[in-house]
């Protein structure tokens, strides 16, 4: 069994200089109903897949989270670790109940101190909003102004403010000034509630961009909740800089650097970091994925700025740890790296493009690599062999339970990886155990799990569920054969099918509370620069 460690240790290690990763195994919807605020959500299910990027070195300090009154995940997910060679994990005590007991806070929602840092800096700086109303009644007025969504693309292209283009978080200080050329537009900054739409626009503020910036108060959920349509299917996304907008970019992004203390790091500086095997170096390329999948260092991964900052915890989870941002621009990275040191990252760099940015680097940086798991060597089975014998087989879907939702194998019974052997115990003994996936991958890793159970073979679905709908193979929709709850998944609020204005209330509701929350708490190091 995993050693333990008490709530008062864990405190006096959050309040620390060195490093460590906290991680909470359970189910994002669990999680997401209440946990401490730097957890890192790494689900059991899905442990060997997420935490080799999150967790590099396999020398940190990992503590362990979960809830052991309802179901005792820590102590499994503490053997994986250690099997995968991990040298220090440790069980918190008592669980998320431990915590609360001893005193400590607890969190719902993801992301959290991503969001509570948003709301910091629109109460620190005062952030100047407007409403939806207003922006209306601007844009029907044919003010001179222009709307920009700071998302991803994707959440953009789902709904939008009308009008409006998407300039992603950290590209806004890059992009925006071919998009808004005239001194006299106004620059509206919107997300889907707050977080990216205060952090974009004191982007542009700090920047010094002579434009008058505003965000829109509560994004696009605040303009649906005042009645107005929002727009589906845009396309609208802002061009690469000019030669002269990407001269006023960097010209901004050097006074951003100068206010917020951003540094750079020559590519043989950052090679050492990386070859220090007492500390954990993260390689972070912040720009663009389309840029990104054209042409990358070799080891770092892609972390657009904004998404960064909105959800630091999904790319990493070693706390202190040291930080290289890649951009052969420099603006995104130093912008990011402003908004990171703000929310209390000391060990955060620009990787130095030397004038040209060169892949050259990817045979001089050499990023750390956390222990590899085993990958099961279970019989796989066709897909035409499984349609055969499906009154015969036992299939067990460990896709995501909305994937599961909208199709899967007829038959087929959903769980999540974690509860698998309550789930194979319930097949009957006679019928054949096929495991399926997504894309089989978590399947073939799951079967060692399932062999605990069943002495005869366990079968693997050959490519998943992918495979078998492409060939046009029969399936099935709905939730009507399920084993565990359904605690997977975290559902925006607009992502709920019923009482999505209610939701999306609470929620902006809970966004604006995290102030009140994170002084509770006492544990953040948000940092203010006048």
């Amino acid at each position: 069994m995993t050693s333990t460690l008490s709530p008062s240790a864990l405190l006096e290690m959050v309040l620390g200089d060195a490093e460590y990763a906290l991680i909470d195994v359970r189910e994002q919807g669990s999680f997401a109903d209440a946990h401490l605020l730097f957890a890192v959500n790494v689900p059991l299910s899905r442990l060997e897949l997420m935490v080799g990027a999150l967790i590099p070195r396999h020398d940190v300090p990992i503590i362990l989270v979960d809830d052991p009154k309802v179901e005792r995940f820590a102590d499994q997910a503490g053997k994986v670790l250690t099997g995968m060679g991990y040298r220090h994990v440790q069980v918190l005590e008592g669980g998320i109940d431990g915590w609360r007991e001893a005193g400590g806070e607890l969190f719902s929602g993801i992301n959290v101190p991503s969001k509570a840092f948003g709301e910091f800096v629109e109460h620190t700086y005062d952030t100047p909003r407007m409403d939806a109303a207003e922006i209306k009644d601007m844009l029907d007025r044919g003010r001179n102004m222009v709307v920009v969504d700071s998302r991803p693309y994707a959440e953009y292209h789902r709904m939008n403010i009308p009008g409006a283009t998407d300039v992603p978080g950290a590209e806004l200080v890059y992009r925006i000034h071919d998009l808004a050329p005239d001194p006299a537009t106004l620059v509206v900054v919107n997300c889907a509630g707050r977080t990216r739409s205060i952090i974009g626009a004191q982007s542009l503020i700090n920047a010094g961009v002579p434009n008058d910036v505003v965000a829109l108060k509560d994004g696009t959920m605040g303009w649906h909740l005042a009645g107005f349509a929002l727009e589906h299917g845009a396309t609208r996304s802002a061009t690469l800089p000019s030669a002269e907008a990407l001269e006023t970019a960097i010209a901004c992004s050097d006074r951003v650097a100068e206010r917020f203390g951003v540094s750079t790091i020559s590519a043989g500086e950052a090679h050492a970091w990386c070859a220090d095997s007492t500390r954990t170096t993260y390689l972070l390329d912040v720009r663009s994925p389309e840029e990104f999948a054209a042409a990358h260092l070799s080891g770092s991964r892609n972390a657009p700025g904004g998404q960064l900052v909105q959800a630091t915890d999904e790319y990493v989870a070693v706390k202190n740890a040291r930080l290289v941002l890649i951009d052969h621009a420099i603006v995104r990275a130093t912008m990011t790296a402003s908004w990171l040191i703000q929310m209390g990252w000391r060990d955060v760099r620009v990787l130095d493009p030397d004038g040209e940015w060169d892949v050259t680097w990817a045979t001089q940086l050499q990023p750390q690599r956390a222990p590899s798991y085993a990958v099961s060597d279970a019989p796989g089975i066709a897909t035409h062999e499984l349609e055969a014998m499906l009154d015969e087989a036992c299939v067990i879907d460990l896709s995501p339970s909305p994937v599961f939702e909208r199709s899967h194998i007829p038959g087929a019974i959903w769980t999540v990886r974690a509860r698998l052997r309550g789930a194979a115990e319930a097949c009957q003994p006679q019928q054949t155990l096929v495991l399926t996936s997504t894309d089989g991958n978590l399947a073939n890793l799951a079967a060692a799990d399932a062999r605990t159970v069943r002495a005869e073979p366990v079968l693997v679905l050959a490519e998943g569920n992918k495979r078998w709908i492409e060939e046009g193979r029969n399936t099935a929709a709905g939730l009507a054969d399920t084993f565990g709850p359904l605690d997977d998944v975290w559902y925006k609020p607009y992502d709920h099918r019923d009482q999505q204005e209610a939701f999306m209330r609470s929620y902006l509701t809970w966004e604006v509370a995290l102030v009140e929350q994170i002084e509770r708490d006492g544990t953040t190091r948000f940092r203010r620069f006048d």
